[in-house]
């Protein structure tokens, strides 16, 4: 693969897509309302009149609390559109990068492995996992399974009882570039080390005093343990 492909990223205004801006400057970036992934018909049309190779699909509905709530829209989002993204790419014979979730992990044992059996404890993961499903049916496909957040943390407490490989955005954003410029595909875990959501949102600031937090005090599922085993990433990126 060239080692400057043309890509075009789904989800651009999202977390993901505003930081991975300063790695990809000349990706294309299209707008929900230009790129509605829920509609083929205008996928294929803007699609038609730009030059691209590689996808990068990012856009989702990712709030577990609110897709308990609509979980059509994440039928949508996260099922549909991304079923309609891999189309686009099989008809044009492209390669996708489809950003999945560490939730697709039932959350009992962590350091999970790429060839470890899922089972999602809450409908956002399960939005998620339909759509490695029509990932998994395109062999130009790599399903990128990880988790990230801002770079200062967003919240007042943090979970002591639920452990990750979650990153910052920033972090994330530049391992995400680099696995443009690869040939990669199947499936793909992208993390840091192990740890708890309390000691990651301490990393992000040490000064910052952040209150504790159980999972048992919130009113959705959230897995225990989906910390990522990424021995495979480490080896595709530093030999």
């Amino acid at each position: 693969m060239s080692s400057d492909p043309k890509i075009l990223f789904t989800g651009g205004s999202g977390l993901l897509g505003s930081e991975i801006r300063s790695h990809l400057p000349d990706a294309l970036y299209p707008s929900s309302a230009e790129f509605d992934v829920s509609n083929l018909e205008q996928m294929e049309a803007w699609a038609s009149s730009h030059e691209f190779d590689q996808v990068v699909h990012a856009a989702a509905f990712t709030s577990p609390p609110r897709i308990d709530e609509d979980p059509i829209r994440a039928i949508d989002a996260n099922i549909i559109g991304t079923a309609n993204v891999v189309k686009l790419c099989a008809t044009r014979s492209l390669r996708l990068i489809y950003i999945s979730t560490d939730y697709v992990f039932k959350g009992d044992k962590g350091s999970y492995r790429e060839d470890d059996p899922v089972n999602p404890v809450n409908k956002y993961a399960w939005s998620k996992l339909g759509g490695e499903c029509a990932a998994r049916l395109y062999d130009k496909a790599l399903i990128v399974r990880t988790s990230f957040g801002p770079n200062e943390f967003p919240f007042e407490k943090a979970f002591v009882d639920q452990w990750t490989s979650r990153e910052s955005v920033a972090v994330l954003a530049e391992k995400i570039a680099k696995l443009t410029r690869i040939e990669a595909t199947g499936t793909l875990h992208v993390g840091g080390k192990r740890r708890s959501v309390m000691e990651y949102a301490q990393g992000l600031d040490p000064s910052r005093e952040i209150k504790e937090l159980s999972i048992n005090e919130v009113s959705f599922d959230v897995p225990v343990d989906t910390s990522l085993d990424c021995g495979r990433y480490d080896e595709l990126i530093d030999g």
